[in-house]
């Protein structure tokens, strides 16, 4: 086991968060949680559960700095709150678009540029980006979701460069599917236009939307195996990758969309010659 580490994990309560906070309890670290609401997670010694809205950056700063205050550092920052939207880009309205912009992408910035000097001053720490295979290829009727994926993907990998003299490291974790309520409750849904039901039809199966909650696996990872797998990254030292795949499904599918994006760009002569 490595050190006791102090981590914040947004998006604690549910999913992947909950799983990933419990793995860090019961490893020995202390954890704290951020949650938008009420929650369910066990009391513990080694738990601090504080409430944030992630769009909210003066929040953001204020958990952060009261984190590391309660704590005494501030470790590991997992970037893990958001959630999903489906509609073609003609049916999202603006509401939409900037609230998943806000959350998706924003607020991990918000909360970065609040550990940066933290973990700058200890000479040491680790931001955990929470992103998607979807950040690498894009699918029909998910395209604002991917983007605001897209749009993490591209200020983390510039950050990574930007801090690694100051011995805070960064990670960009893809995960395929995961058997959480991402699906469901976790799920928003643009304003649907007929126009689009048969491509609807041919990728969920149904042209209703917003479709309920099931209370089936949604299939893909277990939460807990992805937890464990970002566990083990956080906890490597000498793995030193920005991207980090998580699922047996996550490889073909970011093979597959490389190789569609390395098609188009074969078609000039001079990437494929340079």
């Amino acid at each position: 086991m490595t050190s006791p580490k102090t981590w914040l994990i947004t998006g604690g309560n549910r999913g992947l968060g909950r799983a990933l906070t419990l793995r860090a309890l019961s490893a020995g670290h202390s954890v704290v949680a951020t949650v938008r609401g009420d929650h369910s997670l066990p009391a513990h010694d080694r738990l601090s559960v504080l409430a944030l809205d992630v769009r909210d950056r003066t929040a953001a700063f204020e958990v952060v700095g009261t984190a590391a205050s309660r704590m005494g550092s501030l470790d590991v920052l997992v970037n893990n709150a958001g959630y999903g939207l489906i509609g073609a880009a003609e049916e999202v309205s603006e509401d939409d678009a900037r609230s998943i912009i806000e959350t998706n992408t924003l607020g991990p910035l918000w909360l970065s540029q609040a550990a940066i000097p933290i973990m700058r001053a200890q000479g040491t720490g680790h931001i955990v980006q929470i992103s998607t295979v979807g950040a690498v290829g894009t699918m029909p009727l998910l395209g604002l979701y991917n983007a605001s994926k897209w749009a993490l993907e591209g200020f983390s990998e510039a950050l990574a460069a930007e801090v690694r003299s100051f011995g805070i490291r960064v990670s960009l974790i893809e995960p395929g599917a995961l058997d959480t309520d991402w699906a469901g409750g976790s799920m928003r849904f643009g304003h649907p236009l007929p126009e689009y039901d048969t491509l609807r039809a041919q990728l969920f199966g149904t042209t209703e939307v917003p479709w309920l909650p099931t209370g089936e696996s949604a299939g893909g990872t277990h939460p807990d195996d992805a937890a464990d797998a970002i566990f083990r990254r956080v906890c490597d030292g000498d793995d030193d990758r920005l991207r980090v795949l998580v699922g047996e499904d996550a490889p073909a599918q970011v093979s597959a969309a490389l190789s569609e994006r390395r098609r188009d760009y074969a078609r000039d002569t001079r990437f494929a010659t340079g």
